[in-house]
C-alpha cells in the first residue's frame, strides 16, 4: 500500500514549524536533538507506555482477543507531558526503534496521547547518525499496522501461555514459576541435553602414532594409524589388545611416503554479526552473558559523546537477523582496508551475505559500525572497558568481513608400513601453513566448547602444523611407536552461547527474545551456570516433565517454530492475526482443561547434610516465590527454615569464624560473613579461596583473570578455584 507523504516537506534542520519527536530514551533523545536543531524538540517515552494489565489475563476471547490495554504504572505522568508538548506543534515524529516493538511502541504512543487532528508521522533509522537521521525524516511514513499485529499476536499468545499455565504451575509445583512459548522450548532443549550427558556411556578407543624422521630434515612428525591399506574406512582400535598386536607385527618394519596431497586452500571470514552471533561471540570472547550484551549495546547505538564530534550512535541497531550491509559501508570498509592494509587485503569484488533463516528481516542491516574511520584505538578513550570491548570486537567483525580469504598451503602425507604379517598400515598426517593471512590479520571468530575426542573425528584445524618436505616412495625412520588410549565423551552441556544458537538453528525466537529467555532460565532457577555452562535443576526437570506431558504443542519446536513463520507472515501483511490465535488457542484451552485435572501434584525438596537446629531432622532445599532456602524436613511439625547460602570457599578476614558467602540487597550481589549480625564484613568483589601470597590476606577477583589482596598492594593471576558450596 502506498504510504501518504504530506505535500510540504521541509529539511529536518531548516523547517520553520515547529515539531515534536518521540523516542524511548533520554540518551536517543539527546542524541538525535543534536542533529535536529531548535524547531525540533525531542523527548522520551521511557519505552512502553500501554500494555495488558497486571492483575488479569486482559484478552476479550469471546470477542475476537481484543486486548484491554491500560496506561502502565508511572507513566500517567510522561503521556500527559508529551501532550502538552505537542499542543501547537505542526506534527508529531515517532522514532522509536526499527523493529516491531518499537513500531508497537509508536501506535501505543499515538493511541494513549489521542492525537487524531494532529499529522502523525513515523520515521525510522537503523544508526543514529546525522546523515540517517536526515533521511529517516525526508522518508517518512505512517505506522505499519502489520508490525504493530505482529507485535499485539505475539504479546497476546505470550499472554494466554503464560498467565494460564503459570498458575496452574503454582498449584501443581510451588508458586513463583513460569512458563511461557519459547521460553519453555529452552528449558526443554537444556533438560534433554542434560539427559543426554547422564545417560552417556563412555566407549574406550585407542590411537597409535609413529615418530617418524626423514633422511634431509630436522626434526620429527607423527603421523596415526589411519586404516589397513586394502580397506578405505578408518580403523577402529577398540582396546589395549588390538593396538598392542599391530605394535608387535610393526616391530623392525619399514616406513615409506606412500602418497603426498598438496593444495591451496582458502578460509572466508565470518559475516557481520546478527543479535544471535553477537551475543554468542559476546559470551565466547568477553563472557558478557546476553543481557550484558544487549544492555551495552544499546549504549553504543543510542550515542555516546565522541570529543568534538559531540554524542553519536557507534554501532547500526542491534536487533537484527539480517547480515546484510548497505553499499555505502562496504565502499567505506573496502577503501579503509586498502589504505590501512593494502589493496591485497580486499578481494576482487566486494563480499555480500545473506540470511540462512526463511523469516530474516532483510530490510534490516547488520550490527556494524556506524563509521569504519573511528577504529577501536580512537575510541578508547571516550568509551568505558565494557564499551569498548563490545564495539572493538563489533568493528573488528565488519571490517574482516570484507578483507580477502585466508590462504594455507595445506599437505596430507600418508605412509605405508608393512608388518611381519605382510598386512600393511597405512598412517596419515594433516598440516596447514599460513601462506597469506587475510582477514585473520584481524579477527578470527572463537570456537564454541566442544567434546575433546570423539572416536570418528579427525582434528580439522591442523593451522600451522609443518610437516617436512617429503616425496612419495622416499622412505622415512620411525624413532618409535606410541599407543594412547581414549574415551568418547558426552556432549557438551549448553552454554548460553550455544543454546542460542540451537535457539536460532531451530527457528525459535527473534532477536529481542534470546536475552530475556536465558535470564528466566535462571532466575526461576530451572537451571543454574556453572562454570559458564548451563544445567537443568531438579526444578527445572519437573516443570519440563509436566509441560511435555501435557503440552506437548507447547513444548515442540516444530509446532512453536511454525508460529514464529505465522507471525512473521502477519508483519508482512500475508496473514491476519486473530485467525492465527483462534487457531492456537482453541487445541491449547482444551489441552489445558485436561491438565487442571490429569497434572499431579508434585513437591519439590533436595536433600542436604544440614540438620535443623530446633528438632534435629534432615534440612532440605525448598524452591520458594524468592528462590532456594533451606527448611526442617519435619514441616509443618517443625517449621525452622533458614537463608540458602552460597559460600565462596573464603573465611572471614574479620572474625576468622564465619565464611564469606554471596549475598543480594538493594539490586546488587556482594559477600558477607555468615554469622551475620554477629559480624558485619562485606566485600563486593568476589572472595577467592587462596590466600594473598605475601600477607595471607584476602584476594578478591580483580577483573575477569586477575586478583588483588584487599590488605595490600598485591596484584596477581586468577588462581584456579574449586567449586563454591551452599548451605
Amino acid at each position: 500500500m502506498p504510504k501518504a507523504t504530506p505535500k510540504k516537506k521541509a529539511s529536518p534542520k531548516n523547517s520553520p514549524e515547529k515539531h515534536l519527536v518521540i523516542v524511548e530514551s533520554p540518551a536517543k533523545a539527546k542524541t538525535i536533538g543534536r542533529f535536529l536543531g531548535k524547531n525540533y524538540t525531542v523527548k522520551a517515552s521511557m519505552g512502553h507506555v500501554r500494555d495488558l494489565p497486571s492483575g488479569k489475563l486482559g484478552v476479550d476471547i469471546e470477542n475476537a482477543f481484543a486486548p484491554d490495554y491500560v496506561i502502565i504504572k508511572g507513566k500517567k505522568t510522561i503521556i500527559g507531558d508529551l501532550k502538552k508538548a505537542a499542543k501547537g506543534v505542526a506534527s508529531v515524529y515517532l522514532a522509536t526503534d526499527p523493529d516491531r516493538e518499537g513500531e508497537a511502541i509508536s501506535w501505543h504512543l499515538k493511541e494513549a496521547a489521542g492525537w487524531t487532528n494532529i499529522p502523525v508521522r513515523r520515521v525510522v533509522f537503523h544508526q543514529i547518525t546525522p546523515e540517517a537521521v536526515k533521511e529517516a525524516f525526508e522518508n517518512d511514513r505512517d505506522i505499519d499496522m502489520g508490525l504493530v499485529n505482529a507485535q499485539q499476536a505475539r504479546r497476546i499468545l505470550d499472554r494466554l501461555v503464560g498467565y494460564q499455565l503459570s498458575p496452574l504451575l503454582w498449584r501443581k509445583v510451588q508458586r513463583g514459576l513460569s512458563a511461557g512459548r519459547v521460553q519453555s522450548i529452552a528449558l526443554r532443549m537444556v533438560t534433554e541435553r542434560d539427559h543426554e550427558i547422564s545417560l552417556f556411556i563412555p566407549t574406550e578407543y585407542w590411537s597409535l602414532e609413529a615418530t617418524l624422521s626423514a633422511e634431509g630434515t630436522s626434526g620429527t612428525f607423527t603421523p596415526s594409524l589411519y586404516r589397513l591399506a586394502e580397506e578405505t574406512t578408518r580403523i577402529t582400535l577398540p582396546n589395549h589388545d588390538s593396538v598392542a598386536s599391530i605394535q608387535t607385527d610393526l616391530e623392525g618394519a619399514q616406513y615409506t611416503v606412500s602418497k603426498v596431497t598438496r593444495r591451496e586452500s582458502h578460509r572466508r571470514p565470518s559475516a557481520p554479526f546478527i543479535t544471535s552471533s553477537l551475543q554468542q561471540e559476546a559470551w565466547r570472547r568477553l563472557r558478557f552473558s546476553p543481557r550484558k550484551t544487549m544492555t551495552v549495546a544499546q549504549q553504543l547505538y543510542e550515542g555516546l559523546s565522541v570529543g568534538d564530534e559531540g554524542s553519536v550512535g557507534l554501532i547500526t541497531y542491534m536487533r537484527t537477523d539480517s547480515p546484510q550491509v548497505a553499499e555505502s559501508a562496504i565502499t567505506e570498509t573496502r577503501e579503509y582496508i586498502a589504505n590501512r592494509y593494502g589493496k591485497e587485503y580486499i578481494p576482487a569484488a566486494p563480499r555480500r551475505y545473506t540470511s540462512r533463516s526463511k523469516v530474516a528481516q532483510e530490510a534490516h542491516e547488520a550490527i556494524r559500525p556506524t563509521g569504519v574511520q573511528r577504529d577501536p584505538e580512537s575510541m578508547r578513550q571516550f568509551l568505558n572497558r565494557d564499551l569498548f570491548l563490545l564495539y572493538d570486537l563489533v568493528w573488528k567483525r565488519m571490517v574482516a568481513s570484507q578483507m580477502s580469504d585466508t590462504l594455507l598451503d595445506s599437505t596430507q602425507l600418508e605412509t605405508n608400513a608393512t608388518g611381519k604379517s605382510d598386512q600393511t598400515y597405512v598412517f596419515r598426517a594433516s598440516g596447514s601453513v599460513v601462506k597469506f593471512p587475510g582477514f585473520r590479520t584481524l579477527y578470527m571468530e572463537a570456537l564454541d566448547e566442544q567434546p575433546k575426542e570423539t572416536q570418528d573425528t579427525e582434528a580439522t584445524d591442523d593451522t600451522e602444523r609443518i610437516l617436512p618436505d617429503v616425496h612419495k616412495d622416499q622412505p622415512l625412520n620411525c624413532v618409535g611407536l606410541t599407543a594412547g588410549q581414549h574415551f568418547t565423551e558426552p556432549p557438551a552441556h549448553y552454554t548460553e552461547a550455544t543454546l542460542i544458537r540451537g535457539l536460532e538453528e531451530k527457528g525459535i525466537g527473534r532477536p529481542s527474545t534470546y536475552a530475556p529467555i536465558i535470564s528466566t532460565l535462571t532466575d526461576r532457577h530451572y537451571a543454574t551456570r556453572e562454570k559458564g555452562r548451563l544445567e537443568i535443576t531438579r526444578l527445572g526437570e519437573v516443570v519440563n516433565d509436566q509441560l511435555t506431558g501435557h503440552f506437548p504443542d507447547i513444548m515442540d519446536p516444530d509446532f512453536t517454530a511454525n508460529l514464529e513463520e505465522r507471525l512473521d507472515d502477519v508483519a508482512n501483511g500475508k496473514q491476519e492475526w486473530v485467525p492465527l490465535l483462534a487457531d492456537f488457542y482453541t487445541p491449547f484451552a482444551e489441552a489445558l482443561e485436561r491438565a487442571q485435572e490429569e497434572m499431579p501434584r508434585i513437591r519439590i525438596e533436595e536433600p542436604t547434610d544440614e540438620v535443623c537446629e530446633e528438632c534435629d531432622r534432615p534440612m532440605v532445599i525448598k524452591h520458594g516465590r524468592f528462590g532456594q532456602f533451606l527448611s526442617c524436613s519435619g514441616f509443618p511439625d517443625c517449621r525452622n527454615s533458614r537463608p540458602l547460602l552460597q559460600k565462596t570457599g573464603a573465611r572471614c578476614p574479620k572474625c576468622a569464624n564465619g565464611d564469606l558467602v554471596q549475598r543480594r540487597g538493594k539490586g546488587r550481589t556482594f559477600y558477607g560473613c555468615s554469622t551475620y549480625p554477629a559480624c558485619d564484613f562485606t566485600v563486593s568483589q568476589r572472595p577467592l579461596q587462596d590466600p594473598c601470597p605475601e600477607c595471607d590476606g584476602l584476594l578478591v577477583a580483580a577483573g575477569r583473570d586477575n586478583a588483588k589482596c584487599t590488605n595490600c598492594v598485591y596484584r596477581g593471576p586468577l588462581p584456579e578455584q574449586e567449586p563454591a558450596a551452599v548451605t
